[in-house]
Order: C-alpha cells, then sequence, then structure tokens
C-alpha cells in the first residue's frame, strides 16, 4: 500500500506534466487522477480543488527550480559581466530547443492573468522573485554596487526576451536582451 507522501508526490509530478502539457483550464481533476493511477477519493484526500492542487504543485516546482538555479549561479566564476553573459547564452540554448514553449511558471501565471489571488499566480510570483533574489546575491557577490536594481532588470530583461521568443519564433530577442543587459552592469 502507497504512503500518503508517495501518494502527494506522484499527484503533484503528475500535475505539473500534465499543466505544462495543456494549461491549466484544460486540465481536470479526473485527468489528473487518471494519469497518476489513483482514486479522484485519493486526490481530493490530498487537494480539496484544482486550485489549490495547482499552488501546491507550483511550489513544488519552484523549490526544485530554485535549487537548480542557485546551485549552477554559485558554480559560475568570473565577474557580473560573465554571470550575465552566461544567462543569456543558456537562455540562447534552451530557447533552441525544438518545440520549446518558454517558462511554464510565466506560461501558466499569464493564463490566470484575470485571478490575481489565484494560489497559482501567488506561486509564479514567489517563485519569480526568488530568481530575482539569486540573480541579485550573484551580482553582489561579484561586486555590484546596486544588485537588486541590476537583477530586476535583469529579471525583465530574461522575461521578456522568453515571452517574445516564443511569440516571434525569434530567438534574437535573447541576443537584444543580452545587448541591454550589458548596457544595464555598465550603468551600475
Amino acid at each position: 500500500m502507497p504512503r500518503q507522501s508517495d501518494n502527494r508526490d506522484r499527484i503533484l509530478g503528475t500535475a505539473y506534466q500534465l499543466f505544462y502539457e495543456r494549461g491549466f483550464s484544460r486540465i481536470s481533476m479526473d485527468a489528473v487522477a487518471a494519469r497518476a493511477g489513483i482514486t479522484k477519493r485519493t486526490l481530493y484526500n490530498h487537494f480539496d480543488s484544482k486550485d489549490r492542487l495547482f499552488g501546491e504543485m507550483l511550489k513544488r516546482q519552484s523549490t526544485l527550480a530554485v535549487a537548480r538555479i542557485k546551485t549552477w549561479a554559485t558554480q559560475q566564476g568570473g565577474s557580473a559581466e560573465d554571470f550575465v553573459a552566461t544567462i543569456f547564452e543558456r537562455l540562447a540554448a534552451w530557447s533552441a530547443k525544438k518545440r520549446w514553449e518558454g517558462s511554464g511558471f510565466t506560461r501558466l501565471a499569464l493564463e490566470l492573468a484575470d485571478l490575481p489571488g489565484h494560489p497559482g499566480r501567488t506561486a509564479a510570483r514567489r517563485h519569480k522573485a526568488m530568481i530575482e533574489r539569486v540573480f541579485a546575491d550573484e551580482l553582489r557577490r561579484r561586486g555590484l554596487k546596486r544588485p537588486e536594481e541590476a537583477a530586476r532588470a535583469l529579471q525583465i530583461l530574461t522575461e521578456g526576451a522568453t515571452i517574445l521568443t516564443l511569440i516571434h519564433g525569434d530567438s534574437a530577442y535573447v541576443g537584444t536582451a543580452a545587448e541591454a543587459a550589458r548596457a544595464v552592469l555598465k550603468g551600475n
């Protein structure tokens, strides 16, 4: 018999796959239960609503993603300019992948744009703020005088490049954002 935490982990993992593949509005609790191989009753014992499941799923994914980003960021050597250049190099490589769909957090939060208090929007907002803090910490560590300001600009530029690359199917937006980031660092 599976433990409660095993079911919960399986539900959250399954929900992430489904929501990432098809979006929030196109996935039902029935679909999550079926894909996870559990009953709807078991699903509702863990999560009383699709909204709560969605918010908890994003919190879990954020914890995993931010840990990966922190690990990657702290392993990067060099100056603030080198760090920022590497971010955009990685974004360019990521966006060049076949069937690239951009950031799941951004796509899913935009789907809920008219629901500002939704648990998914709250989780996405926290996630993006944590990434901005990682950027600020790394820029501070590399001697930048105003790391929070630069991190905010970096967040705007990476998100903007991601969204516009996704919309237009043109990764040149990543290069343009990288140039703008270099200018931000020079002014800092």
